[in-house]
């Protein structure tokens, strides 16, 4: 049976759990402690001896926190017998719902790394899951990401940066059957996608089959707005088949049939140690929906007619009276001023009051901070813990250790415990099936790269060009010029690979003749402007500069920016290698992978479609070029691309549903092997 301590615990205690908050305040409240499953081990030698007490197939949850992704892979048949955190708040609650270890190991050491992935091979683990923590994948730090990557070597600085590496190097050790990783949108969102693509193509190397893709969790049942990166592979090149949607489930079918508690509502003799009202429960009718009655089918016997945590924040008086005035349209600039203690100008969404008939905002780790975010839909408070529980899919049954703020934490950081059930057992039904992958991301991006090494004359000239400045002066001048002119256009400009050449006298005044003969001449002016602009800023032309760089100069767009920087991006740490979306990039890779990116979530969906056919390894830069001059001259718009001259047509969707006939090979060719690429799991 749980027990509940009081708040002013120990100082020792106290200063660990402001620590785990990373400076957030405390929510008063009990302090829960939660027992150890009847399974649970101490030791790396213990949980080996004691393996064959386990349900089969056994799981590993790295970066586990609470452990919702344990909770839904156990629904879905594993035995999540490794959890590894480094909260030991979240540990003691996922110590309390899974057998085996959980474990506050540091994964930023590279000596237990090593130990981890051994672990995992002996045990033979079917399926290591984590998501490495997302500080990697911010926009700071480029550089030293590029420079590990590329160079494989550990900077000492913040470990957290290179966790995701650890991941990798886990799993190159262990090889488990599958691997399942849960992240942040951002880390497909980021202009180089740097890291995702890596981790694909070590994967791949590795003999893994793997897909990744943005979704939105509430299309699996999920009451809420909340997106997440999924990444699964699976060994020996076989095809994940993604689980099907289910119906979306709104707020009050999710938390409805919870009873109405007022802001700051604690059960009575809420600090006496071993009292069952002191561990936070209230008196419960019956689940209603579907979705309720799944919340509450692994309650205790005896316990039916008990909602634990169902505990929230003091509202203060100013902030009733601002919730009083709000519906779930309601901005936060709309409410009275005398009520406002932020400025709305910068926090317009400061306070939200949530919609019984919609899906809750997504539930994060701020919860813990404040609940503004949060608002009840009919009363006049914040969330409490188990209202946010259920919106996380967390089961009424599972509880949280520590303090209440703790638990919002461990909530607000976790995978929904439903999204992470159906995955599970599409992994064990993709496995079961053992559909191979048609073709590896990586096999991709070598046909596309060898189309494009191979290409006698390109429709876009400046594909191969020595210099950026030579790219924005032909895509100002020559984008989108007839096919039959471009040729000739781009040899009146093609030597001219500096501003400095351009603006000489003879060259201007050529450069002028040929762009007024195409009617162009406006062109030739934005020219010699940028021209005079890079002569004054030459540093922004090197290899090291960045796309922001370019576009301060005249009539640089971002698109022109972006493509000088992929055709021409430097070497090594200091390149630059972004990930283009431009509408014909696009058609490709809407047409090849049968999926709608050319006008819908483009810059999501479809970033992630195009990494899928250039890879992350020493082939994708001219895969990536090869993708552009593909959609320029072979895979045109209209209803008649030239399909017979794709490299790709053997595996695109909309040449198979038209019936189109190649003329080229569709073997992998060897001219083009990995070239010098450092694999993860070699030594």
């Amino acid at each position: 049976m749980s027990t509940v301590q009081p708040s002013r615990a120990g100082s020792s205690r106290a200063a660990s759990e402001k620590r785990d908050t990373y400076g957030v305040k405390l929510v008063r409240g009990p302090f829960l402690k939660l027992p150890p499953h009847p399974l649970s081990v101490e030791t790396e030698l213990e949980l080996i001896a004691r393996a064959d007490e386990f349900r089969r197939p056994l799981a590993a949850d790295l970066f586990c926190g609470a452990g919702g992704l344990s909770i839904g892979l156990t629904e879905a048949g594993f035995d999540v017998i490794l959890g590894i955190d480094h909260d030991d708040a979240a540990l003691e609650t996922h110590r309390a719902y899974h057998p085996g270890l959980s474990v506050n190991w540091d994964l930023g050491d590279e000596d237990l790394v090593e130990r981890v992935g051994n672990l995992i091979k002996d045990l033979d683990v079917a399926i290591v899951a984590g998501g490495p923590p997302c500080q990697p994948f911010s926009r700071a730090g480029r550089s030293a990401l590029r420079d590990l990557v590329r160079r494989g070597r550990r900077p000492p600085h913040d470990l957290r940066r290179e966790l995701w590496q650890s991941f990798l190097r886990i799993v190159a050790i262990a090889r488990p059957p599958a691997v399942l990783m849960e992240n942040v949108p951002d880390m497909a969102l980021d202009k180089d996608m740097l890291i995702l693509r890596t981790m694909v193509d070590e994967l791949e190397a590795l003999g893994y089959g793997v897909e990744e893709r943005l979704v939105a969790t509430s299309e699996y049942g999920v009451p809420q707005l909340r997106q997440r990166l999924i990444l699964v592979a699976i060994a020996g090149g076989v095809e994940f088949k993604w689980p099907q949607s289910q119906p979306e489930v709104n707020l009050r079918s999710a938390i409805g049939d919870l009873p109405p508690v007022d802001g700051g509502w604690r059960p009575d003799n809420g600090d006496v140690p071993d009292d069952p009202v002191a561990s936070g429960w209230i008196t419960y009718g019956s689940p209603v929906t579907k979705f309720q009655q799944r919340m509450r089918r692994d309650v205790p016997g005896g316990h039916t007619d008990r909602l634990y945590d169902h505990i929230t924040r003091p509202v203060r008086e100013d902030d009733a009276r601002a919730f009083a005035q709000m519906d779930s349209t309601t901005l936060y600039s709309e409410i009275d001023d005398d009520l406002k203690r932020y400025r709305d100008d910068i926090f317009d969404d400061k306070y939200k009051r949530l919609d019984w008939n919609s899906l809750s905002r997504t539930i994060t780790a701020h919860i813990a901070k404040d609940g503004y975010w949060y608002i009840h839909p009919e009363h006049d408070r914040t969330l409490t813990v188990r209202e946010a529980a259920r919106i996380q899919t967390f089961p009424d049954n599972v509880r949280f250790a520590g303090p209440p703020t703790a638990a919002f934490r461990q909530i607000g950081n976790a995978v929904p415990p439903l999204l992470g059930e159906h995955l599970g057992r599409s992994i064990l039904e993709s496995i079961a099936e053992g559909h191979r992958e048609p073709l590896s991301t990586t096999q991709t991006a070598v046909l596309l790269a060898d189309w494009f090494v191979g290409r006698e004359y390109l429709s876009v000239p400046w594909l191969r060009s020595t210099t950026r400045w030579q790219v924005i002066q032909a895509e100002i001048l020559w984008a989108r010029i007839a096919r039959k002119s471009v040729r000739e256009a781009w040899a009146s400009t093609a030597k001219l690979v500096s501003p400095k050449l351009t603006l000489e006298p003879s060259n201007s005044a050529a450069l002028e003749m040929y762009a007024r003969l195409r009617g162009r001449e406006d062109r030739a002016a934005v020219v010699m402007n940028a021209a005079e602009w890079f002569v004054d800023h030459p540093d922004t032309l090197k290899v090291t500069s960045s796309v922001t760089e370019l576009v301060a100069a005249p009539g640089v767009s971002p698109a022109v920016a972006d493509l000088a920087v992929r055709v021409c991006p430097g070497t090594a740490a200091d390149r630059p290698d972004p990930v283009l979306v431009t509408n014909g990039v696009l058609r490709v890779a809407s047409r090849c992978l049968g999926i709608n990116v050319e006008s819908e979530n483009r810059y999501s969906d479809g970033r992630l479609a195009v990494a899928r056919l250039i890879g992350g390894d020493d082939n994708s830069h001219e895969a990536h070029l090869g993708l552009i001059e593909l959609a320029s001259s072979v895979c045109v718009a209209g209803p008649n691309p030239d399909c017979g001259n794709c490299p790709l047509l053997a595996n695109c969707d909309f040449a198979k549903h038209n019936n189109f006939q190649t003329t080229l090979p569709l073997t992998i060719p060897g001219s083009l092997r990995r070239r010098g690429s450092r694999r993860v799991g070699a030594r």
